[in-house]
């Protein structure tokens, strides 16, 4: 009889558990970050998924300045970067932002113009699809944006290595598309440094006046890449253009796979000082 009252005790609380955490488990909702838009590219020729951030406090009525992300799925940049953002507007003095995640269907298309080296054409078939990509930003995607919310002049690019090559293309043919880029580990190795080789004589012939570039690298990074993202530093501040401004940061201990998170934080930290209190 012990026993069974004992068995009789353990089957009750065990039954309270479970009816609990059934009772419990209906008390859900989602919890929602953002909005997932789709848009459908003519240029491009296919309908591409953008991921928006809008600050918690969103007004319509309001304008606001708008970060572009490259990379910018779900399962890419677009969580920690909205959690960069958050921090930065509540420790910071970063204003409140959209932030625009372009989701990539094929980012070694759309990230690189084409090369004449035979062994990358080889290795990497469907590249050189930039200048459409930079249209589509250009004439649809920024465009859908400034329809749909209200926004600022104000507006940032992202990019990180290959997304970082097209970031700096478009600075050196594109510039007014954007006037702020955070430029992290860029693939100016891509068609034999040929972007990067023609940087300085393109820099000497363009206005960057009002412009801001913030250029990153991971020390533990390949070297061909340190070296290549200093270069470019060294030829962007020889510009003479008026209130334009480049900061370069050689992150140490940081490489290919770690670097992006650290470079943009640390790119809001100079962009977004600690505000006094």
């Amino acid at each position: 009889m012990k026993y069974f009252h004992v068995f009789a005790l353990i089957l009750i609380c065990l039954t309270a558990k479970n009816s609990f955490a059934q009772s419990n488990s209906t008390n859900k909702e989602p919890f929602v970050i953002g909005e997932i838009r789709e848009i459908n590219s003519t240029i491009l020729g296919e309908k591409r998924i953008l991921n928006v951030h809008l600050p918690a406090q969103y007004d319509s009525s309001k304008s606001y300045p708008v970060i572009y992300l490259l990379d910018g799925s779900a399962q890419e940049d677009f969580l920690h970067i909205v959690g960069l953002a958050q921090f930065f507007n509540m420790q910071y003095t970063m204003p409140e932002m959209i932030i625009v995640g372009i989701a990539n269907v094929d980012r070694k298309r759309d990230f690189t113009f084409p090369t004449t080296n035979a062994d990358l054409k080889k290795e990497f078939p469907t590249t050189g699809g930039s200048e459409k990509f930079i249209q589509f930003i250009e004439k649809e995607l920024q465009p859908f944006i400034t329809q749909n919310y209200k926004t600022t002049k104000d507006n940032y690019l992202i990019g990180q290595s290959l997304g970082a090559l097209l970031a700096s293309e478009i600075l050196l043919k594109k510039p007014t598309l954007f006037n702020h880029y955070l430029i992290v580990s860029p693939s100016l190795w891509w068609d034999d440094e040929s972007l990067l080789k023609s940087a300085e004589n393109t820099i000497s012939k363009t206005d960057y006046a009002n412009v801001y570039v913030y250029i990153a690298v991971g020390s533990d990074e390949p070297k061909i890449m340190v070296k290549d993202a200093n270069s470019f530093y060294k030829a962007l501040i020889k510009s003479n253009s008026k209130d334009f401004k480049v900061n370069f940061m050689r992150l140490d201990k940081e490489n290919h796979a770690t670097v992006l998170h650290q470079a943009i934080n640390e790119a809001f930290r100079l962009l977004f000082p600690l505000a006094e209190k």
